[in-house]
């Protein structure tokens, strides 16, 4: 997927634990993980807000497109 998801940069600059911000924003640590580690289908806008809001960032931050080509490379 070209969208690549910075989450635990943002949790490392922040020295956060993925277990805190999930308590912070409301959502599972196992739905945190999914989102964290790529494997989300959907964001929805409103936790998208509650992360930013928490880690006090952009969604830009949280958030990247990479060409598909990039991505594959990085894999290969």
């Amino acid at each position: 997927m070209p969208i690549t998801v910075d989450i635990d940069v943002m949790l490392a600059k922040r020295k956060m634990s993925v277990g805190e911000l999930a308590d912070r924003v409301g959502i599972t640590p196992a739905n945190l993980a999914v989102l964290k580690n790529g494997r989300a289908k959907a964001v929805r806008f409103a936790t998208l807000a509650a992360l930013c809001e928490v880690l006090s960032c952009q969604p830009g931050d949280l958030l990247r497109w990479e060409a598909e080509e990039a991505a594959e490379a990085e894999v290969g």
